[in-house]
């Protein structure tokens, strides 16, 4: 394949190839790009010799060299082609044009934008339009309404993914305005806020016969996501359809995009109005809202086609490295995999994915639907039995980690943190009582409501 608009090659990655100036193209660009290292300009693999030496110097170039912060815009990857290591970086058009060389400024000399197959200098007028319009109603530069605001369950988050938060982790996620103060990206992942994130289920088809309503929320919005896939999983039951030849099993949704349209709604979601993503469950349906239209510069037909423009790069950022999102603009495609452009609603002010139910229960054919069973083994099959012990154990009251330790006959100390105790606080089974003092000599576990369910499920299946 040739460079085009959206593709570069460079043979080698090297103090002489000018990557910012390929990367900050692409992030002027409507449409973003990729950049191939270890293709030559004709399109022959030439292969990197260490591809990890590579990715993290290039990482290291595009955070430090390149204004404003392009962090939760590009992803590194390593890939093979014919047989050879090559680097690819996904770069989103971004919100905050005009991006430039930090070396240069915001001058023809730091700012290009993609022109064909190459990147060009921007014309200093296009410079001062770009910027003089530049949206600054962005969560990241909104100070949030409270500053005592602590960061227990984020900590946590990151430790689980063997990336601890040190002193500077505020600054490091862009959790601060310009001045200095936490900002509502902050407040949004907070232990607390007063942020609610309703699941709605109906008996109906319409919205008159309200069945359930559960909130989540009121906390880090990585936790309120968790839950509400958690939720969702739960509400995924598995239908068995039992004919003369054959057994069949059939999800009510395919996982793998309900996943990610759960996950897009949440990143994606127009925050400054203060209105939190939706998820609603129907007999036919689910119906998934998020709050804004379509980023700016960004078309229907771009939508489809996987290109990406975060609208909240830095909870983008943060939701890619707890492993939330896994690549950047490969959250669209995989819905489509699955369900058609016609699932997706696009209004002035929101964005609804409806996805339909499998096929409506046939009389003619005997159907069973394993609810309990399925439902059961779907929670507990990714639980390890020592989690299962734990909350089998705990009660509705709290306790301190020696007496958990009792309950379970444990005496190795590390054996207890690492086996049981920290793999239920990080699926959200127990939580702290002092959360904002995880080491405190008071400190207590007790269940969450999640783990009251996997308690009552465990019990329910023993019998």
């Amino acid at each position: 394949m040739p460079e085009t608009n959206r593709i570069e090659y460079k043979a080698q990655l090297s103090k002489d190839v000018d990557l910012e100036k390929e990367v900050v193209a692409f992030l002027n660009y409507p449409e973003g790009g990729l950049v191939y290292i270890g293709i030559g300009k004709n399109g022959n693999t030439v292969g990197v010799a260490d591809p990890d030496a590579d990715m993290l110097k290039i990482k290291d170039r595009i955070k430090n060299n390149i204004s404003p912060s392009a962090m939760g815009l590009f992803d590194v990857v390593a890939e093979e082609k014919d047989g050879r290591p090559i680097i690819k970086i996904i770069v989103a058009s971004g919100s905050e044009k005009p991006y430039f060389k930090r070396k240069y400024g915001k001058t023809e000399k730091g700012c290009y934008l993609r022109m064909g197959t190459a990147a060009e200098p921007m014309p200093q007028k296009m410079i001062d339009e770009l910027f003089a319009s530049r949206t600054r109603n962005s969560i990241g530069k909104i100070k949030a309404d409270r500053q005592d605001l602590s960061f227990a369950q984020l900590r946590i988050y990151y430790e689980e993914k063997r990336k601890p938060l040190n002193l500077q982790f505020k600054k490091n996620l862009e959790l601060l305005t310009l001045q200095g103060d936490t900002n509502y990206v902050g407040y949004l992942l907070a232990d607390e806020n007063n942020v609610s994130v309703k699941v709605a289920k109906y008996n109906g088809t319409t919205r008159a016969d309200l069945a359930e309503s559960n909130e989540y929320g009121y906390g880090s919005l990585i936790k309120a996501t968790k839950s509400v896939l958690d939720k969702i999983e739960l509400e995924n039951r598995t239908l068995t359809h039992i004919t003369n030849k054959e057994r069949l099993e059939k999800r009510l949704w395919n996982g793998i995009a309900l996943r990610e349209a759960i996950i897009n709604a949440f990143v994606h979601n127009d925050y400054t109005r203060e209105i939190a993503p939706k998820f609603e469950l129907f007999p036919d349906r689910v119906e998934i809202t998020s709050a804004g239209a379509l980023p700016e510069g960004l078309s229907e037909s771009e939508f489809f086609e996987g290109y990406s423009v975060p609208r909240n790069k830095e909870l983008m950022r943060v939701f890619k490295d707890v492993d939330l999102v896994e690549q950047l603009g490969s959250g669209i495609p995989r819905i489509l995999e699955t369900y058609g452009k016609e699932c997706f609603q696009f209004s002035a002010n929101f964005l609804r994915m409806t996805f339909p139910s499998a096929a409506q229960v046939n009389t003619t054919e005997q159907v069973t639907e394993q609810v309990t069973e399925q439902v059961t083994e779907q929670v507990t099959e990714q639980v390890t039995e020592q989690v299962q012990a734990l909350v089998s154990a705990m009660t509705d009251k709290d306790y301190s980690r020696a007496e958990i330790m009792g309950l379970l006959g444990i005496k190795h100390r590390p054996t207890f943190s690492s086996n049981y105790l920290q793999p239920a606080t990080e699926l959200d089974f127990i939580e702290l009582t002092i959360p904002d003092k995880p080491n405190s000599s008071k400190q207590k576990y007790r269940l969450t409501e999640k783990g009251k369910q996997l308690k009552g499920r465990i019990i329910l299946k023993k019998k």
